[in-house]
């Protein structure tokens, strides 16, 4: 059977929990690539209100077969409640990046220099 890929969504309310949560999934090798988009405004309904607030968008480039332990990440790591996971199909494209993306989310150990504290 063919590779499938889908881009996954999810929001927060600072730029370094999105970070936090891109640099995460890229080492895990869960995304190949994860892109911060922001700020954004958001308006929507929570707990019988509407609210409106700034977020930060994270999108994650991967895998069909890594998107449950992607979604299983975000629960565990995003402050919200109730994170938004949204995973599209990725219906046609490039096929030298997609064969990028699926060699990057290759179950692997981590890498050492992901491990190495910053200066």
């Amino acid at each position: 059977m063919a590779q499938s890929y889908v881009q996954v969504t999810t929001t927060t309310d600072s730029r370094p929990e999105a970070a936090e949560l891109a640099k995460s999934a890229v080492a895990d090798r869960l995304a190949a690539c994860a892109q911060l988009v922001g700020p954004i405004a958001s308006t929507y309904w929570w707990e019988g209100e509407i609210e409106s607030a700034e977020e930060w968008m994270v999108v994650f480039k991967t895998t069909a077969d890594r998107f449950d332990e992607l979604a299983t990440l975000i629960t565990d790591v995003h402050s919200y409640d109730t994170p938004e996971i949204i995973a599209t199909s990725v219906v046609a494209g490039s096929m030298d990046y997609l064969a990028w993306v699926a060699e990057q989310t290759e179950p692997a150990e981590r890498d050492e220099a992901v491990d190495e504290p910053e200066d």
